[in-house]
């Protein structure tokens, strides 16, 4: 058999990168493997060729030789279509191509009976205040639990799942192909490396049954909405004795009467009368701790922000807390008394206030704009 340059035959540059090597050298495979191509020699001798230059290229020294010393230096002096390494090939054409042709690696079975458990996911609503120092929760979730009768091995008691004779235990059998060496899930135990003889009654051999838990969930103190929390192992547990899965559990923030959050800060409105925004006051306000006393100055304004540092929330990323800002706005009467109108009248007299003619200047403007 002739010998071909490498690269020729992979299609690409001297300089071609690994990503480059590897999608060609997949392109061709694809291509041209024996299991599509029954019968096809053509075929087969460029995936022997494909492959060939692909198991020297893809390794950095035998490429560095190669491209020194031609085929002696790549250590493909032998006869032509060989391979220096074909244990080392057959693990690159596993990784590469394991999922369709059904290769796996000898010692690394691929599913079988034996699977993980189902991740789960809760939902767990807490309130705000929860947020200030974190709390502990008990949730009692439904799921598929080990089943106590045979330990999750889903043999009956006092029997154990026997090592498959054909594999070994392995859970994979591997036969000579041409020039590969191809393994695939053994047919006597499903891949799973052993058998069941008798299997447990109360989970028919699968080693898990429904069931609910009662599991405590640590919430940490300012988590936020949509956070979730992962709890491993807490998921369903696995299928003849696999590992289990985990459980995410989905934080949800109640709404507040009275506090909105944005971040590590909180934001309350704060109602005051007229006369306390014109002469200031302290009046209590809320806290998600307690009451405080809150001084008004005089004089202050609707719209007005106060802030109360450290009323706010606790942060996951950071050490101290957020500030409560108080949006202050002052209650304009609607109802006066005979008395009370005469105060404010006498109050804006004194100002220097003409109530009533501003009044009449407005309506004098209205009736110009539509004379």
């Amino acid at each position: 058999m002739a010998r071909h340059d490498y690269y020729e035959v992979l299609g690409v540059q001297r300089d071609a990168s690994p990503e480059d090597l590897k999608r060609s050298y997949r392109k061709i495979a694809l291509e041209n493997h024996p299991d599509r191509n029954p019968g096809n020699t053509e075929a087969e001798e460029r995936f022997k060729r494909a492959s060939e230059a692909y198991a020297v290229l893809s390794d950095p020294q035998k490429r560095s030789n190669y491209d020194n010393f031609g085929f002696d230096g790549a250590g493909m002096g032998g006869a032509p279509g060989g391979f220096g390494d074909l244990g080392n090939f057959t693990d690159l054409f596993s990784d590469l191509f394991g999922d369709l042709f059904g290769g796996a690696r000898p010692g690394h079975p691929r599913g079988g009976r034996s699977q993980r458990g189902a991740d789960l996911r809760y939902n767990l609503d807490i309130e705000l205040s929860d947020v200030i120092e974190g709390k502990e929760a008990s949730i009692q979730l439904p799921k598929m639990r080990p089943c106590e009768t045979c330990d999750g091995s889903g043999a009956r008691p006092g029997t154990r799942p026997e090592l498959c004779g054909r594999c070994g235990g392995a859970g994979q059998v591997i036969f000579q192909q041409g020039f590969f060496r191809v393994s695939r899930p053994c047919d006597a135990c499903s891949g799973a490396g052993e058998i069941v003889r008798e299997r447990c009654t109360d989970c028919r051999g699968s080693g898990r049954v429904e069931g609910t838990q009662s599991i405590r969930v640590k919430v940490p103190a300012g988590v936020e909405s949509g956070m979730r929390l992962r709890l491993s192992g807490e998921g369903e547990a696995g299928v003849a004795g696999g590992p289990p899965g985990d459980l995410f559990v989905v934080i949800s923030i109640r709404e507040h009467p009275f506090f909105e959050r944005d971040g590590p800060d909180l934001h309350c409105q704060v109602p005051i009368s007229f006369s306390q925004a014109t002469l200031g006051t302290e009046v209590d306000v809320p806290t998600l701790e307690g009451k405080v006393k809150l001084k008004i100055p005089e004089g202050t304004q609707t719209g007005k922000v106060l802030r109360l540092r450290g009323k706010g929330m606790p942060s996951l990323r950071s050490q101290g807390r957020g500030d409560q800002l108080l949006h202050i706005f002052a209650e304009v009467p609607t109802r006066l008394s005979k008395r009370q109108r005469e105060l404010v009248e006498e109050f804006a007299a004194e100002g220097g206030e003409e109530v009533s003619p501003v009044t009449r200047g407005f309506l004098e403007k209205l009736r110009d704009l539509f004379e």
